[in-house]
């Protein structure tokens, strides 16, 4: 019996896995191991096809010509009410029908699950097939505002190969939503991998629209979260769409192969100005490096972290997981290593903290909790992390000058009252702040001619005579606004401190004369 084709199969496979080419060993592990600590949610699962009309698709295994609407299949993790009566959650098994439904396997029987697809068929795959999750299905959302997830699964991957990240963050209070990684025209990737990166941000950008329709899900707090190729989509859709307020990249391929990337007419480093987080795997050694052909630059090239400047950005290393267990199914089905892979009670114990990340940054960004931001800037160590577990670096954008335009917005949102102390706060935070002498006479001396803000420019001018004392057309003008206003005294005063500092200036001795003084 021949398998189908499988996402083993493309490029980016071969460049950026780098999972097991060797003699390989099984790992015995199991969800409870991994040790994640759940939130006051309970879990809502729901999966769903539904068709995106505005794009066409060909179903290869029905060997037919005929083009459909593009089938999306939707999975969704969501906090849902509390659970009244018993229920049972759903078991791996159940995880994997959608996959095999994915696959476009429909109708394969369960018992040829592991045969079929990608795992190997042993006695420790076949007992994660049997164990509980954490989600239940035919539940009601809870009721609240929760901040979206759209997740892009890996190259080709299937909408639930996260599936326990995705419980736990949909238990503290976020809605997840996820589709497969599918071809622009059929299951299967063409070699045109830009093409099948735009592909996948399109359809993120449909599932935004669907998530969007549950009544909690709270359309300004969005986030894109993906794996290996699906990183590199999420960084172009926030890139396409600026609905997306923060990145989470799980060993995401925009850190191998921007240049996959910049070949978008969508790419501009400059619309990436929203708050960033990659966790890369560990340093691959030098034998692996050699014996598969790897480039030896994937051990240190973070390029898109390198390149922004417009965001919070983060760089973690993890240093105990190679590229597919930043996965669920990685973690529980995936063959281990032996020339790289650590023991699988050091892989779960990373899971776990890959896990924690993700879902503090989201707090910190999302629900703007700063005991979460407080956590993802503090080092490994302050937040009781084994030594040699976690390389952890980030930086925070330089911030930008303020220009005299944004100064004199806020300065009027406030009817130029306290300028002074406006000027001095804006400094603080702006020390590059410059409030040019020529711009203050000209906004000052445009207001006083305004009848309706005839006040509000005097205090401009009194406030650019306190910030350049020394400069005669500044009481110049100034003398012409209180003349202006009625004010002859105060006129003849600026006048004279006028001439004062520029004997020359005829316009004050004209005026003085006037003004008999």
């Amino acid at each position: 019996m021949t398998r189908p084709c499988s996402s083993i199969f493309g490029p980016f496979f071969l460049i950026l896995v780098v999972l097991a080419l060797a003699p390989l060993g099984y790992g015995q592990t199991a969800l409870v191991d991994i040790g994640l600590e759940y939130g006051p949610y309970p879990v809502g699962f729901r999966h769903s096809v539904i068709s995106d009309s505005s794009r066409t698709y060909h179903k290869t295994y029905d060997f037919s010509t005929e083009s459909i609407a593009r089938p999306i299949p939707v999975s969704v993790w969501f906090p849902a009410r509390t659970l009244t009566t018993p229920a049972e959650p759903l078991k791996v098994l159940d995880y994997f029908r959608i996959l095999k439904q994915e696959e476009e396997w429909e109708h394969l029987p369960d018992d040829q699950l592991l045969n079929w697809f990608y795992y190997q068929n042993t006695p420790a795959n076949q007992a994660h097939l049997l164990e509980k999750t954490q989600a239940f299905s035919g539940r009601e959302m809870a009721k609240g505002s929760f901040p979206i997830i759209v997740y892009a699964p890996s190259y080709q991957a299937s909408s639930i190969e996260n599936f326990a990240l995705c419980e736990y963050l949909a238990s503290h209070g976020y809605l997840v939503i996820a589709s497969p990684s599918r071809g622009t025209q059929t299951r299967w990737f063409s070699p045109k991998s830009e093409m099948e990166m735009e592909t996948q941000a399109r359809d993120l950008e449909f599932l935004i629209g669907q998530a969007l329709k549950y009544p909690g899900a709270d359309d300004t707090k969005i986030a894109a979260m993906g794996f290996s190729f699906g990183g590199l989509s999420g960084v172009l859709a926030q890139m396409r769409n600026d609905r997306i307020k923060a990145i989470v990249s799980l060993d995401g391929t925009e850190r191998y192969q921007e240049s996959v990337l910049k070949k978008s007419p969508f790419f501009d480093y400059g619309k990436l100005d929203v708050p960033y987080i990659h966790m890369a795997q560990k340093e691959i050694p030098e034998e692996v490096l050699q014996s598969d052909n790897i480039n030896p630059e994937l051990n240190t090239k973070f390029i898109v972290y390198d390149s922004l400047s417009k965001s919070e950005a983060y760089k973690l290393k993890f240093h105990h997981l190679t590229h597919s267990y930043f996965s669920t199914l990685g973690v529980l089905f995936e063959k281990r290593d032996p020339r790289q892979d650590k023991s699988d009670p050091q892989i779960m114990e990373s899971y776990r903290w890959v896990s924690l990340y993700s879902r503090m940054f989201l707090d910190a960004y999302l629900k703007k909790d700063a005991a979460a931001k407080d956590f993802i800037q503090n080092t490994p160590h302050e937040n009781g992390i084994a030594a040699g577990l976690i390389s952890h670096t980030f930086k925070l954008p330089a911030a930008e000058p303020m220009s005299f335009e944004a100064f004199n917005e806020l300065a009027s949102r406030r009817d130029y009252e306290n300028l002074d102390e406006i000027y001095q706060t804006a400094l603080e935070k702006y020390p590059g702040l410059v409030i040019p002498e020529n711009a203050l006479n000209t906004l000052g001396l445009q207001l006083v001619f305004d009848p309706e803000k005839s006040e509000q420019g005097i205090k401009v001018l009194e406030f650019a005579t306190e910030r350049y004392p020394e400069s005669a057309n500044l009481f110049d003008s100034l003398a012409e606004a209180y003349l202006y206003m009625g004010d002859p005294a105060k006129a003849l005063e600026s006048f004279k401190k006028s001439l004062e500092l520029n004997p020359k200036n005829t316009n004050a001795i004209h005026r003085i004369e006037e003004l008999g003084g």
